[in-house]
C-alpha cells in the first residue's frame, strides 16, 4: 500500500499480481467459485420456485444456507488437519462440484418417493446446497489473520478493500454471464441450467488447478487448531469492543437474511420489472443479472476510496453507512410501483445505491480484527461470524413465513402473506441495528 493520499482502483489488482505462487493459485481458485456462485446462488429461488417450491420453502433454503454458513468452517478446520490444506482444498473442491452438478440435473431427478413420502423436485436444491458450499466456507479466519499480520494498524481497512475488490470482481463478472445466457435462451430453467453447467466447469478447473499448482509443504494453516473445545474460549475471549458491533451486525444482518433470497422473486415475479433499450428487450429474469452487475460495479468503485475515507473519518461512521444501506434497501425496493415508466430506472438507481454497502466492509472487517492481538486475527473473526452466523439462521425461513403466508395447525388462524410486511419488517429490524450501532459502538483506536 502506497503511502499517497491518491486513490487506485487498479493497485488491488497489481498487489494480487505481486503474490507468491501459492496464494496466487489459492486467490484464482477464490475467483472461480466465487464467479460460480454469483451466476447462480442468486437465481436459484426463481429455480426453486420454477421447481414448484413455496415462499416458505424458499425461505427454508436461505435458512439451510445460513445453518451450513455457520457450521461448516470449524470441521472443515478440522479435516484440514488431518490431511493438510493442498489436500483438504481438492477435496471441498470436488465436494462443491458435484453440488452445481446436483443443481443440474434437479430437473430431471423429477418428483421420488421414498417410504410413502413424496419428495418435490426442489429437494434436489437443498441436497446440493450441501454439497456446493464445502469449498466457500473454507478458510475465512485465515483470510483475516493474513491480512491483520500483514497490514499497518491504521491501513486495516485499506488492506481488506484491496482482498475484497479482487474478490468480488468475480460478483460482477457472474451475473453478466447469468443475464448474457438467458437473454439468449428464453426458457428459464433450460438457461439457467446452461449457466450451472457454466459454473460446474468453473468449479472442476479451479480444483484442478489448485491440487496441481499448490503446494502446500510450507503451509501451517490448520496445524494449531484446538478442537471444538476451544470455541467456547475463544466466544469468552472477544475483545469488549466488539459486542456492540457484533450485536447491531446481528441485527443488521438478520434483517437482510429475512428477505435475501427473494429480491430475485421480487424482480421477476412482485414488480415484473422488464426493460427495453431501443431494440433490445431485457426481461425480468435478465434485468436481474445486470441489476446485480449494476450493484458490483458502485461496491468496486466505491470501496478503495470509502477504505481511505475511513483514515480520515474513523471506522466506525463508514461501517454505521453500510449499515444504513442494508437496513433502507428492503423497504425501498418492496416500495417500488409496479407497471409504470419510472418502475425499471427506479429499481436500477436503488441496486446501485444497494452497492454502496459493500463501501462499509473494509472498514467493518478492520473495525472487527482490529482489537485482536497479533496472532489471533483468525481465531476473533472466526469466532465473531460463528456467533453472528448462529443467531441469523431463522431469518430467511421467518421471511418465507411472512412474504408467502402461513396457517397454524389444529386452529383456524392463518395469515395470508405480504411481501410488503415482510421487507418493511425487515427494515425495521435493521434500522433497530444501525441506531444501536451509532449509540453504543465504538472506535478502533489505531482510526480514532
Amino acid at each position: 500500500m502506497g503511502d499517497g493520499d491518491d486513490v487506485d482502483l487498479l493497485d488491488p489488482f497489481r498487489q494480487f499480481l505481486s503474490l507468491e505462487r501459492d496464494v496466487l493459485v489459492l486467490s484464482l481458485a477464490m475467483f472461480a467459485f466465487s464467479l460460480g456462485f454469483q451466476m447462480t446462488n442468486r437465481y436459484i429461488p426463481e429455480y426453486m420456485a420454477a421447481l414448484g417450491a413455496s415462499a416458505f420453502v424458499i425461505g427454508l433454503f436461505g435458512t439451510v444456507g445460513n445453518i451450513i454458513g455457520a457450521v461448516y468452517p470449524y470441521p472443515g478446520g478440522r479435516l484440514s488437519d488431518r490431511i493438510g490444506s493442498r489436500l483438504a482444498l481438492t477435496l471441498f473442491g470436488l465436494i462443491s462440484t458435484v453440488g452445481f452438478a446436483v443443481w443440474l440435473v434437479a430437473p430431471a431427478l423429477g418428483t421420488v418417493v421414498v417410504a410413502g413420502v413424496t419428495l418435490e423436485p426442489w429437494i434436489w436444491i437443498f441436497v446440493g446446497l450441501f454439497l456446493a458450499q464445502a469449498w466457500k466456507s473454507f478458510g475465512l479466519g485465515a483470510t483475516f489473520a493474513i491480512v491483520k499480520q500483514s497490514v499497518p494498524p491504521h491501513r486495516l481497512a485499506r488492506g481488506f478493500a484491496s482482498t475484497e475488490v479482487f474478490r468480488r470482481t468475480a460478483f460482477l463478472i457472474g451475473p453478466l454471464i447469468a443475464a448474457g445466457v438467458l437473454y439468449v435462451v428464453a426458457d428459464f430453467t433450460v438457461g439457467f441450467q446452461y449457466i450451472l453447467a457454466i459454473g460446474l466447469a468453473a468449479g472442476l478447473v479451479a480444483t484442478v488447478a489448485q491440487h496441481v499448482l499448490y503446494d502446500a509443504s510450507g503451509d501451517s494453516l490448520g496445524k494449531t487448531f484446538e478442537g471444538v473445545r476451544g470455541i467456547a474460549d475463544d466466544l469468552r475471549n472477544l475483545p469488549a469492543e466488539l459486542r456492540p458491533l457484533l450485536i447491531a451486525d446481528t441485527l443488521v444482518r438478520f434483517a437482510n437474511g429475512m428477505v435475501y433470497v427473494f429480491f430475485v422473486i421480487v424482480i421477476t415475479q412482485y414488480l415484473a420489472v422488464s426493460l427495453d433499450i431501443g431494440p433490445i428487450s431485457l426481461s425480468p429474469a435478465v434485468l436481474f443479472g445486470v441489476l446485480l452487475a449494476i450493484e458490483m460495479l458502485v461496491a468496486l468503485v466505491s470501496m478503495p476510496p470509502a477504505a481511505r475515507l475511513a483514515e480520515r473519518v474513523g471506522l466506525k461512521p463508514v461501517v454505521a453507512s453500510g449499515f444504513f444501506v442494508y437496513a433502507a434497501f428492503p423497504v425501498l425496493l418492496i416500495s417500488v410501483p409496479a407497471d409504470t415508466a419510472a418502475t425499471a430506472p427506479l429499481v436500477i438507481a436503488l441496486f446501485a445505491f444497494s452497492g454502496l454497502r459493500f463501501a462499509g466492509l473494509p472498514a467493518h472487517k478492520a473495525l472487527i480484527v482490529g482489537p485482536a492481538e497479533r496472532d489471533t486475527g483468525g481465531r476473533v473473526s472466526g469466532s465473531y461470524y460463528l456467533v453472528r452466523n448462529a443467531v441469523v439462521i431463522p431469518s430467511a425461513a421467518l421471511g418465507g413465513l411472512i412474504y408467502g403466508g402461513f396457517s397454524v395447525p389444529g386452529t383456524a388462524l392463518t395469515f395470508a402473506g405480504s411481501p410488503p410486511v415482510a421487507f418493511t419488517l425487515a427494515s425495521v429490524i435493521g434500522l433497530l441495528g444501525v441506531g444501536y450501532f451509532l449509540l453504543y459502538g465504538e472506535e478502533y483506536d489505531a482510526y480514532a
